[in-house]
């Protein structure tokens, strides 16, 4: 890989998958997307048909762009297609079981005993995932973050495992080649971000169970009164309340903080299926766009 990394593997194509796939797009590669079958794949080829048609809508990208990004997208549903990657990004749903059967399938799969195997995960151990694997160092998280066309940063966090010239090819892909943003963090639940986020979103979460405020007006007032552009329950169900839930609970295995602890209202959202916007209500309701 000393020319830089240039065909790209992705596996999971929902909205984080999507996305990072969209930008490995966007940035000339040859970028494989492989969901768990053919129906799914295809609804992911969707995905990012709609949201680079979004972007050419607002003036963001020429129509050419997209209708090239487009063209260098394969999707499948079978891992094997990607067996050549140099570098495979895992974004399926936080759960470690299920991050940990994908490594352990990569492993097999992937024929360059170079090539990189990154996770996506916004709080689970980088290390546990490579060790499911038979070249720890050449596993190294690459946390993007949502939506991935549009937020610049990517936290890239090393085990430790992870060889200086895996985090050195991964930097320069993050940056070089995709235009990110790169932030450090050592390999512990949350890395930087979440570990800063989750607790405030958690204690919003508390603030409305209680009946202390209302979620419009928990959302108003820090927006208004602190400038953020999107309050803590609205961005909560961007997130998605099921990944708040993960990331939480992964967080108060890690530090056993009661500030880490899922409340009882999220906990019982995500049983009722109220996931946010992906499900058209969390703690506010959405319209089908």
């Amino acid at each position: 890989m000393s020319g830089g990394i240039r065909r790209v593997g992705v596996v999971g194509g929902g909205q984080m998958g999507a996305g990072i796939a969209e930008v490995c797009a966007r940035a000339g590669l040859d970028t494989v997307v492989c969901e768990a079958d053919a129906t799914a794949a295809l609804a992911a080829r969707g995905r990012v048909a709609s949201s680079l048609e979004r972007a050419v809508q607002r003036g963001k990208l020429e129509p050419a762009a997209a209708q090239d990004a487009l063209a260098r997208l394969v999707f499948t549903g079978d891992l094997e297609d990607l067996a050549d990657r140099e570098l495979v990004v895992e974004a399926v749903i936080e759960n470690a079981e299920a991050k940990t059967e994908v490594f352990a399938a990569l492993d097999k799969i992937v024929e360059d005993p170079a090539a990189v195997l990154a996770t996506n995960t916004s709080s689970l151990p980088v290390m546990r995932l490579g060790m499911a694997t038979g070249r720890a160092d050449r596993v190294v998280g690459l946390h993007f973050f949502n939506p991935v066309p549009v937020l610049p940063l990517v936290e890239v966090v090393s085990s430790l495992h992870t060889a200086p010239e895996t985090l050195a090819a991964v930097e320069d892909f993050a940056a070089r080649t995709l235009g990110k943003t790169v932030v450090h963090s050592r390999d512990r639940a949350g890395f930087v971000v979440n570990a800063l986020l989750i607790p405030y979103l958690l204690a919003a979460v508390r603030m409305a169970e209680s009946g202390f405020a209302t979620a419009a007006d928990i959302d108003t007032g820090m927006e208004l009164g602190c400038a953020h552009p999107m309050g803590p329950l609205r961005l909560a169900d961007l997130i998605g309340l099921d990944t708040v839930a993960s990331i939480a609970e992964s967080l108060y295995d890690e530090f056993r903080e009661p500030l880490h602890a899922p409340p009882p209202l999220l906990q019982r959202m995500v049983e009722a299926g109220l996931l946010g916007r992906k499900t058209g209500r969390g703690f506010h309701v959405y319209g089908q766009d």
